[in-house]
């Protein structure tokens, strides 16, 4: 069911640094910052020849990368993204297993103009998983 990893996704304290580090230390393609106002987060995607990484940021107060940053000052591995072909199908499989789907269950937009939906880590080993409809 699920394809390719199409992210990795890394809470960071300050965008302008991790992006900086990024191109200058680490040599890699760095976009530009992405306000998402429905998710509450700035988010800057780093092109790699196999995937992404996608520095997350708070978008105001009540951002939930802001919860995530209270607990781990330094930042850290936010979330993993992988990509599925029908979303609604991953979506129904997925809660026959018993996986529970984050918010109301309905796909949002994500940072790709794609809709997307949410995992709860406590149905997978701790992590958060986004799903991407490719």
């Amino acid at each position: 069911m699920i394809g390719r990893l199409n992210h990795v996704a890394i809470a960071v304290p300050d965008l302008a640094r991790a992006m900086v580090q990024y191109r200058a230390a680490l040599g890699a393609e760095v976009g530009p910052p992405q306000d998402l106002p429905e998710h509450g987060v700035t988010v800057v995607f780093i092109t790699l020849p196999n995937t992404k990484i996608e520095l997350l940021h708070p978008l105001g107060a009540g951002s939930p990368i802001a919860g995530f940053l209270e607990k781990n000052p330094g930042g850290g591995i936010h979330h993993i993204c992988y990509e599925v072909e029908d979303l609604a199908a991953a979506r129904t499989h997925l809660q026959a297993e018993g996986a529970r789907v984050l918010g109301d269950g309905r796909p949002k937009i994500g940072a790709h103009g794609k809709p997307v939906l949410f995992l709860h880590p406590k149905d997978f080993n701790g992590c958060l998983i986004e799903l991407e409809e490719i």
